[in-house]
């Protein structure tokens, strides 16, 4: 098809979140107009707040909204907009959308429908860049497989983002292995073709960000590395990637624009190689949009890639030679989610996202937004870019040890200790970084218990409105019987017993309702003190560390007890899958998956809790389920 040259005047987010703000923080600058569409959870969300216009899709889950291409086409027309850009994921690699997009008369930002359906399968991928000389790992077949083939990494053809991606390194969990790949793969991306791989163990996960024109030119824009990945998932991102010969460099540019124009690409793309331990590098798969991580590429280039999106399918001609490469970048997700219970993801409300220092944020929330269930848990993404590696991984760890997140439980405290781990800070990276660390990395940070004293202090302290004789009299310096209160956090309870001036080892300098002031042995420690609006949750931030604190009632609710081996929903979802066979009278083992919920695009396993009877089972395929459900109930077999 003949490139789109007129010029753009509208445009359309066919996204949501954070990638939406972003698109529309470039189409401001660059003069457009912006239109954002929104499903009913998001009516308020921070991407349509920003934006000129807003079209409602009607519904909540994605099937029924984000990714219902003609609904999208149809508000883009409605609301005047002459261009559509799809962001990442819900329909940013569908080739039939973007020809919708064209045959409406639109113009799509991205590249052209023949390059997507190329790279849509992994398979027929790699066939093309077999051919364009692209070094590859042989697939492997499952039905011939033997022990010599292990590990094996089974993958969907379609889509991304580590969904229908499991490792397989016991034959006899093959079989189960590629049923669950196949069905994850099928309701993630409605195809449920899986293939084989060898597993690399200790590979890096390494990238080239291209761009081309319409008009033969294609950009290598250097590497990045995103080796740290939880569920093959990417968490931490880099560029350039570090400590990459440059003779392996440069094979990896020029592998990337064979592969791109093999498929006579055009727009922002990215392709991915596996780069094992002894400095090979393999073909992967070719990302046919903007990636989450592109802002890495954008800080060392000096570039914006959406505004180069947007002129590239005006019909402009890029320079010959790209900018030339300054300083390191280095990009950590933040998430809502709790990686010490599996990386369960977290919803509700987001009191406060503060985060200092001189870093990139982009987010999709601002303070008192929800995080909700439907969609992906990522809360910003924070990027330090500084002149050398190690002053970049200093800032980004600095900024998110000082960041203040109030309501939700999040990674960021695995993300600073990441960044501080003597592996990360050394640049030894490979994908099993999180599968040697990850206990250590999430263990209870300490000093809990001084933060729960400050939450008591500030607790107790007058309000600043409050007459003079009682802020006097709250401090009195007089012995009396000690104040107590006590706190939860992390699954630990502590006890605060106080006198006002007097308590072992800690000296108090002020306080007041939201910062206190303690000598905690001999050293002056600052403490921002915040409650949520029920009163029940304080958080607690201080250079020691951040801490939840929830305030434990003196009188415990009966009805908050529930029947032994209870299997209660961890997070509001959707049950994807019952164990075969299970059914009330159904022996179980102890770890045995029974009920598979996916919520927040991801899948979580429900384990037996110990070996007995399953006495009860409440969920079906398919059932909506709240927070808190009892899914099902399993007697433990009494002991011999």
């Amino acid at each position: 098809m003949t490139p789109q040259t007129s010029p753009i005047s509208s445009l359309l987010v066919a996204n949501r979140g954070e990638i939406a703000v972003r698109i529309f923080r470039t189409a401001r600058d660059l003069g457009l107009a912006t239109v954002a569409v929104h499903s009913d959870p998001d009516a308020d969300a921070l991407h349509v707040r920003v934006a000129d216009a807003a079209v409602r899709l009607p519904g909540a889950a994605p099937a029924d909204t984000y990714l219902r291409g003609d609904l999208v086409i149809k508000a883009a027309l409605a609301a005047g907009a002459d261009a559509v850009h799809p962001g990442y994921g819900f329909l940013s690699e569908n080739a039939d959308f973007a020809r919708q997009v064209q045959d409406s008369g639109l113009t799509w930002i991205g590249p052209p429908p023949e390059a997507i359906d190329a790279m849509a399968s992994k398979t027929r991928a790699k066939g093309l860049m077999r051919a364009a000389g692209v070094p590859l790992l042989d697939p492997v077949d499952p039905a011939t497989a033997t022990p010599a083939d292990l590990p094996l990494l089974l993958k969907a053809a379609a889509g991304g983002g580590g969904r229908g991606m499991r490792v397989v390194r016991d034959l006899d969990a093959l079989r189960e292995a590629l049923h669950a790949a196949s069905a994850e793969a099928a309701s993630a991306f409605g195809d449920g073709e899986v293939f084989a791989e060898p597993y690399l163990e200790r590979g890096r996960h390494v990238e080239v960000q291209i761009l081309a024109d319409a008009h033969g030119t294609v950009w290598a824009l250097g590497t990045r590395d995103c080796s740290l990945q939880r569920r093959h998932q990417k968490v931490i991102e880099e560029a350039p990637a570090p400590g990459l010969p440059d003779t392996l460099r440069e094979s990896l540019h020029t592998a990337a624009v064979a592969a791109a124009r093999a498929v006579s690409y055009r727009g922002a793309g990215t392709v991915e190689f596996l780069v094992t331990a002894d400095g090979r590098p393999y073909f992967l798969e070719m990302n046919t949009r903007l990636q989450v991580e592109h802002p890495v590429t954008e800080a060392v280039f000096g570039l914006d890639l959406v505004a180069l999106q947007l002129r590239v399918a005006e019909g402009a001609a890029l320079p010959l030679s790209p900018p030339q490469p300054t300083g390191h970048a280095v990009e950590a997700r933040l998430y809502a989610e709790d990686p010490a219970q599996d990386w369960r993801p977290q919803t509700g409300v987001l009191h406060t996202l503060d985060i200092p220092g001189r870093v990139r944020v982009d987010t999709g929330f601002t303070d008192g937004d929800t995080v909700g269930i439907h969609y992906d848990p990522m809360l910003a993404k924070v990027v330090a870019h500084a002149p050398t590696r190690a002053e970049a991984v200093r800032a980004l760890a600095q900024a998110l040890a000082g960041a203040r997140i109030h309501g939700l439980t999040t990674n960021r405290d695995l993300l600073v200790s990441s960044l501080r781990h003597p592996d990360f800070t050394a640049a030894q990276l490979d994908t099993g970084f999180y599968d040697r660390h990850l206990a250590a990395l999430t263990e209870v940070p300490p000093d809990a218990g001084t933060a729960a004293l400050a939450a008591a202090l500030a607790e107790a302290a007058p309000a600043p409105d409050a007459p003079l004789a009682a802020r006097l009299g709250g401090w009195r310096n007089l012995r009396s019987q000690p104040q107590t209160r006590r706190y939860t956090s992390a699954g630990t309870e502590y006890e605060v017993q106080y006198h006002p001036l007097d308590h072992p080892g800690v000296r108090l300098l002020s306080a007041e309702r939201h910062l206190v002031t303690l000598e905690v042995d001999g050293i002056r420690r600052m403490f921002h003190v915040k409650r949520n609006s029920n009163n029940t949750e304080v958080y607690v931030d201080s250079p020691l560390g951040a801490h939840t604190l929830t305030a434990v009632p003196r009188f415990p609710d009966p009805q908050d007890r529930t029947e032994p081996g209870s299997l209660l929903a961890p997070m509001p979802g959707t049950v994807v899958r019952v164990a075969d066979g299970l059914a009330p009278g159904s022996p179980v083992v102890a770890g045995q998956p029974l009920l598979w919920l996916e919520a927040m695009k991801m899948e979580h396993r429900i384990l037996a809790p110990a070996s007995g009877t399953l006495t009860a089972l409440h969920a079906v395929t398919g059932q909506q389920v709240e927070f808190g459900a009892l899914l099902a109930v399993v007697q433990e077999e009494p002991q011999p």
